[in-house]
């Protein structure tokens, strides 16, 4: 789109000076979605846009429902394109029914009120197309959803207003632009930003974004420069809407990816785990050089690792940053940034010691979304999405409680730390004396990202990690929250991401014990006397 927008275009030109306010599937917070019902009521309530979406019944009419089936809503597990009108017609009663979108447009009708008609099928697409030149009557309609039905809708009707999905953080090229001529941009808020917003409005388009239901949001968008916004919530939408810029410009950008490039990074970070662990077992270290002294390594893998994850990020996902163990990089407020670690465990991999990792991290700011860590010698991919869960090889990964019976102390268990560097840590003497007079056993095996993940993966029951850097233990942070571990700071606060100090993952059960030692073990370094 940047190409293809004039410089000397004023993008502040198209800005209305109120924002059109969109009712989601109309006004659900006083109705069931997608009913004559919701739509008489966003109309009432003043929404300038009532989005609906539109599925085809076996017989060829064109319905208001948004899922495939009619399951979640209606009770029956079969799809629109299974029933005929007169099955569809029968459930529910009153204005609460499936309703035909012919009835929808002719409420719509002498209104200053648009229909959006949201479309996530491309067969969709020619159906409605004819339904609303039957059925229009002067009612506003605009079009939005699936590219290749925008494409289809554009083909068959010249005159269409139509929404361009656009849910990346770069910019639509020109060549789209130019063919499907749309009046509005629409995208997942997520991905808005004011390149966008200037960008759109250059080219002739305005901007709107979906589906905004929380009131940070909903200001932040508005201070960014959106047309319009869809949302849940048209009374609360209506409201600050109407409370002006100067209520707009303090709100935060939302920490959070749309859904589409949440699907793509979790894709990408997964593809990019076993391409590394394959790579890492195969290729050739070449020469073994030193950075800050003789126990740092880094070899030829380490870097091609690296520059393969950073070109493939910037190919799949623009607008994403990189943040590496080798190349360095710096993260940007509000921009989602991965941190990878190419090979985690460099000295063992120079040293002929099948124990390294592929640490693959993305956050926004402070807010950890996507995580993977590559188990090279074992080809394993462990993966977590923020608030998915966690897994293993696409086999959910859980801590289950232990049985009542089993002794809940660290005696008879497996602990693990690391060195910090290739010196141990203040106060680590400590720690392995109070872990060996509860006979339980320590293990320290050269990669960061692997002893945090244990507990998780079932390899012991606790890790601690004096210095936490998002760049190595990020990733396996994650994963052990998503399982189900526990993780706590040095101040014994649960967290993916300390503030500061080190970090201590472990199974529920053994987390307070083990920090209690940790503890004990950092304050004996803090009274060792100074010796001049």
């Amino acid at each position: 789109m940047s190409a293809a927008a004039p410089q000397a275009a004023q993008p502040s030109a198209l800005r209305r000076t109120a924002p059109q306010l969109s009712a989601h599937r109309g006004d659900v917070e006083r109705h069931r979605e997608n009913t004559l019902a919701a739509v008489r009521s966003a109309i009432e309530a003043g929404a300038d846009i009532v989005e609906i979406d539109v599925r085809v019944t076996r017989d060829g009419r064109v319905v208001l429902l948004h899922d495939p089936t009619l399951d979640r809503l209606w009770g029956l597990d079969r799809r629109a394109s299974e029933l005929d009108w007169a099955d569809i017609a029968a459930l529910g009663d009153g204005e609460n029914q499936i309703p035909l979108l012919a009835d929808a447009l002719a409420l719509v009708a002498g209104t200053p009120s648009t229909l959006l008609i949201d479309m996530d099928d491309p067969e969709c697409a020619a159906p409605t197309v004819a339904a609303v030149r039957e059925a229009a009557h002067g009612a506003s309609v605009a079009w939005c959803g699936n590219l290749e039905a925008m494409k289809i809708v554009r083909s068959l009707d010249a005159d269409a207003s139509v929404w361009l999905p656009w849910n990346r953080r770069d910019l639509p090229p020109r060549e789209l632009i130019a063919s499907l001529r749309p009046d509005v941009v629409n995208s997942e808020y997520p991905v808005l930003s004011r390149a966008l917003v200037d960008a759109a409005h250059a080219a002739g388009a305005r901007v709107a974004c979906w589906t905004v239901d929380d009131e940070d949001a909903i200001r932040w968008v508005l201070a960014v420069g959106a047309d319009a916004v869809t949302t849940n919530r048209l009374s609360m939408l209506r409201r600050i809407a109407a409370e002006g810029p100067a209520s707009w410009d303090q709100a935060p950008r939302p920490a959070r990816l749309a859904s589409d490039e949440l699907a793509a990074a979790a894709a990408v970070a997964h593809e990019l785990a076993r391409w590394a662990n394959a790579f890492t077992r195969s290729a050739d270290l070449g020469r073994v050089r030193t950075k800050a002294n003789a126990a740092d390594h880094v070899t030829a893998v380490d870097l091609a690792v690296e520059q393969h994850v950073r070109q493939i990020i910037a190919e799949r996902l623009p607008g994403h940053t990189v943040v590496g163990e080798e190349m360095g990089g710096l993260a940007q407020p509000g921009v989602p940034c991965w941190y990878v670690d190419p090979v985690d465990g460099t000295s063992n991999l120079a040293n002929g010691v099948p124990w390294t990792a592929f640490s693959l991290a993305l956050a926004i700011d402070r807010e950890p979304l996507v995580a993977v860590v590559g188990d090279v010698w074992r080809g394993q991919v462990f993966a977590a999405v923020a608030g998915l869960g966690a897994e293993v090889d696409g086999h959910r990964l859980e801590l289950q409680p232990p049985p009542e019976t089993t002794d809940a102390t660290l005696a008879g268990k497996i602990v693990s730390t690391e060195l910090q560097g290739h010196s141990s840590w203040p106060g680590m003497e400590t720690f392995l004396d109070r872990l060996r007079e509860r006979f339980c056993t320590v293990r320290i095996m050269g990669s960061g990202a692997l002893a945090l993940m244990g507990p998780a993966a079932g390899r012991g029951v606790g890790t601690v990690i004096e210095r936490f850097s998002p760049i190595d233990h990020l990733a396996a942070a994650l994963i052990v929250r998503e399982a189900g571990g526990v993780l706590l700071d040095d101040d014994g606060d649960e967290t993916v991401w300390p503030e500061y100090g080190g970090v201590l993952a472990a199974r529920r059960e053994h987390a307070s014990e083990l920090y209690a030692l940790w503890a004990i073990a950092r304050r004996s370094a803090r009274e060792v006397p100074h010796v001049v």
